[in-house]
């Protein structure tokens, strides 16, 4: 099953996302990246990164919520707010998936 999480940053969160982004993208790029069906940052009008969006398969919706707590822009703070729900794809790449 798939997960969609959205984290939004701290207002002063754009350092720790700097510093933190090697980290992070190794740890999708290891071991996890399989169970990342996609991700990215959320962008503020000048393109300037407020968040994220990260779509991960998992069985559970606690495996998905360890896996993302594991993050290391979760693991240093980066986030105020995180929302998760279960997502199923309806579309994908413009064309009917169901």
């Amino acid at each position: 099953m798939k997960f969609i999480l959205i984290g939004h940053d701290k207002a002063d969160g754009l350092d720790i996302r700097k510093a933190t982004r090697p980290a992070h993208l190794a740890y999708w790029q290891a071991e996890n990246g399989p169970r990342l069906a996609y991700g990215g940052p959320l962008l503020h009008a000048d393109g300037k990164p407020f968040g994220s969006v990260l779509v991960l398969e998992a069985d559970t919706e606690a495996e998905a919520r360890a896996l993302f707590e594991a993050d290391p822009y979760v693991t240093a703070g980066l986030f105020e707010m995180v929302s998760m729900s279960g997502f199923r794809t309806v579309f994908l790449n413009g064309v009917l998936a169901e």
